[in-house]
Order: structure tokens, then sequence, then C-alpha cells
């Protein structure tokens, strides 16, 4: 099976998925009035609910719940002898090959692992373009067709970008991040001397990362900008064994409790490491195109602090204020990108059943995930009364969850399928009986689609206690 046809082999899951976070108000196309621009997406309101919801969900299990873990947010530019010390100037580089027909790019090593034919990242141009040309009946441009690609070439992914006076001839390029973590790094003797933590400690951050992506695919999967959430964890030489594999256990459990099912998630191991890494594995989720990289977890030994230290001139040594050793610290990674893991919850969460007869979709979203927590409806929006109910009953409702919808917008039906597609576990309706009968109001759950009378006075208790 070819590449691009295993990539075709669920889309139309995914294609539901695109759709409804476009319908819904979760995703949109970055400058989609001017056409768009491929690997840019824009989060919509209830989108980006839900991506700080993720982040909070992450910053709450990385930095609160842990000890000696310190939280972090360091500037985009960086100097450029960062990115020279950390390898990417030269090391960090997709291989491309153009079809000569129609100029589509293709990343080579992605294009042979599918047909099952090895190759990496850490490969020269001469050995991929051996193994490129051994395979090319195998390989067809997606766009046209053909058959007649260019030599395989190394593709830098950095960005480019000018600040100040780097515009000028023979100064040094200015990049923008072409991962979040090196920030880190940077900052981790100011770390030290202001906070004085003792071994093992670790920073935690969100922060953006951008990517010359050859070909942005699968959504928000690959993209050319998007916030990665890290943490770094120093440790002293050689004590990574335990450490590692308990960092493992940790994130393993984290993606449970946001409610991904254990059958979508396993771990792979890299057999190919970068050149920074000792040890790599991969947490991979089950998405529409098949099991692919969630989040790395690296064994980063002291190749990053070594190379700062030798470019800067700084020392970077750790003093253990116990003992009086001094060495430069070990750092084991996790890495994932925030973009990835939004897919990976909205797939995981898109159901399809019948309900009351029709067919409706629904997000079964964890509560504290979903991007509203409760919809208000009148039952009628012609009656007044209803809605200045209803209206009061938001207003309440807001104050204490703060994600709260009002809806009354058509039929009670398409309210319903409406805030089921969006996620919303509960629905609030006031009805006459609401009015007249001092009868309280009607909630109803989104996954079963059951409803219960509750008493006005007892709802946000009521609420408070299904959400939290």
């Amino acid at each position: 099976m070819s590449y691009y046809s295993l990539m075709a082999k669920e889309e139309n899951k995914m294609d539901k998925i695109v759709s409804l976070c476009k319908r819904r108000g979760f995703v949109f196309q970055g400058s989609e009035i001017y056409g768009g621009l491929a690997g840019i997406f824009d989060f919509g309101p209830r989108g980006v609910e839900l991506l700080n919801n993720l982040k909070r969900a992450w910053w709450n299990a990385n930095v609160y719940q842990k000890d000696n873990y310190y939280g972090l947010d360091v500037g985009m530019f960086k100097h450029p002898k960062v990115w020279e010390a950390s390898g990417h100037t030269t090391g960090f580089s997709d291989p491309l090959a153009e079809c000569k027909k129609c100029n589509t790019r293709i990343r080579v090593d992605k294009i042979l692992n599918t047909i099952g034919v090895n190759a990496d990242e850490k490969m020269g141009e001469g050995e991929l373009n051996e193994i490129f040309d051994e395979n090319r009946d195998k390989i067809a441009c997606e766009k046209c067709g053909a058959k007649d690609f260019s030599k395989v070439r190394k593709f830098n992914l950095l960005v480019k970008s000018n600040l100040g006076d780097f515009t000028s001839e023979g100064s040094d390029p200015v990049y923008l991040p072409g991962e979040a973590c090196q920030g880190i790094y940077l900052d981790y003797k100011n770390i030290v001397d202001s906070m004085h933590p003792k071994i093992p400690f670790g920073v935690a951050q969100i922060g953006k990362a951008f990517r010359n992506e050859i070909s942005p695919r699968n959504f928000l999967f690959r993209v050319r900008e998007f916030e990665q959430a890290d943490t770094q964890l120093f440790i002293r030489p050689n004590e990574n064994k335990e450490a590692y594999e308990n960092i493992k256990k940790d994130r393993w459990n984290w993606f449970l409790s946001l409610g991904i099912r254990e059958e979508n998630l396993k771990f792979k191991q890299h057999e190919n490491l970068v050149f920074y890494a000792k040890d790599a594995w991969d947490v991979e989720y089950k998405f529409p195109w098949g099991f692919d990289e969630l989040e790395g977890i690296h064994d980063r030994t002291d190749y990053d602090l070594t190379q700062h230290m030798k470019f800067s001139g700084t020392d970077l040594n750790y003093i253990d204020q116990e003992t009086g050793e001094k060495y430069i610290p070990w750092i084991l990674e996790t890495s994932m990108g925030l973009g990835r893991l939004f897919v990976a919850v909205l797939d995981n969460a898109y159901m399809e059943d019948e309900l009351g007869g029709e067919k409706r979709v629904f997000l079964s979203l964890k509560p504290q995930l979903a991007p509203v927590k409760v919809a208000v409806f009148p039952l009628l929006k012609n009656k007044p009364q209803l809605v200045e109910k209803a209206r009061g009953i938001y207003k309440t409702l807001k104050k204490e969850f703060g994600a709260v919808e009002f809806d009354d917008n058509g039929n009670i039906g398409k309210r319903y399928r409406r805030q089921d597609e969006i996620g919303t576990p509960y629905c609030v309706t006031v009805d006459f009986d609401t009015l007249e009968k001092d009868a309280g109001v009607t909630v109803r759950g989104r996954d079963t689609g059951k409803q219960e009378r509750v008493s006005e006075k007892d709802l946000v208790e009521y609420l408070k206690e299904k959400i939290s």
C-alpha cells in the first residue's frame, strides 16, 4: 500500500473531524479568505477553550502536582549561536524530493518507510539517494501520479527571520525557534541561581515552535507553526534508568486521565536515534491514519548543557551544596506538540450513534476538557417569560463555570444536537413547568441523552458535582 493510499484509508473520519472543527468554531484555516496558507491554522472560539483546558491539565500535572518543578516562559528570539550549539543549523533537516512534472514536494524518509524501506534523518544524501533510486517505481506523486522525481536533498527546517540588524551582509541569521526546549537550557543557570533547586529538579514550559515543513499534512498533526509542551528533568549523571521509566509511566497515566482509551495508545522505542539522544521513546496514538507520534520522551544525557557551555563560555556546572560535587546534569525530556494532542483528544472523543430514532454526532469529552461546560435553553424563544428566566440561570451558571452558552436558535432537538457536537456535557432547559409549577429545570446529559428535573436552588451544586 502506498503512502498516500495509507493516508486515505480512514480519511472519512478525519474529514468528519475537520468539518466539525470548522462548523462548530474549533479550528479555521489560516488566512482562509486569501485562499489559506499551508500548515497554518487558527483556533476558533471553542477550539481555544479546548486548547486552554488541555494546557491547564498539562500545567497542573507537570508543575503544580510535582515537587521541585518550575514553570518558565521564554522569548521566541534567541541568539544565533544557540542554534549552532544545539546542532539545528546542520542537523535539523528532512530529506526532500520534487516531482519533475508538477513540482510537488515529498518527504522521502516517510514515503520510504510506508513501503517497508528503512530510512531516517541520520542518513546522508548519498545513502538516501541510493535507497530512493532502488524504489522509485513504487512511489508516485500524490498530485499528478508521475513517478519522475528529482534527486534527494536535505532541507533545513529552521525558519529564518529578520531582527535588528541581522539583514546586514556578513551577520549571522536569526531564526524562529525550531523547538521550544532550548530556552530552558539557556535559563538553566538563572533558575539554579535564583531558585536554588536540589537535583533532581524539572522545568516545564509551553512555547511556540516553527518549522519549514516540506509537506504539512493531517490537519494539525504536521504544521509549520505550533505550540510545544516540554519538560526537562535535570538529574545526576548516569542516574537516568529509574527516572526514565518513572517518566514513561507518568506520561502514560496522564494521557489516560484525559479520557484517552488505552487501546489507542502504545509505546515505541526509536531504533535510529537523533544526534543528542541516548535513548528515545514515543507515546503513539492511533490516529485515523494509524499509530503515530503523540509525545517524545528522550534521554538527552549532558549534550545540551555541554554544547551551550562550549559555545557561550559560561560555566553551566551544577554544584551540590551538600557534597560539593560539581558536574553537568543529564536531562530527561518530554516533548509534545499541542496540536497533535488536540487532534488525538478529538478523535478519541468523536462518536456517532442513534438517539431517539435519529443519528447524531457527539464529542464524548471529559467535562473538565469540554469547551462549553453547560448550555442553557429557553424551551421557546418567542416566550419572554421563558427567555428571561433562562437568561437569569445562564448568568448565575456563567459566574460559577465561565464556559457557559445561552442557546435559543432553532428547535430544542437541533440545539441538543449542536451542543452534542460541541461536546457540551450538560444542557439546562427552562420550560413552562419551571415557571408555573416551580418544578425546577430539565438537565440533559450528553452521552446518554437522559434527562432529569433539578430544582433551581440545587442546580449549581448538582452541576459542580457532575463537572468536577
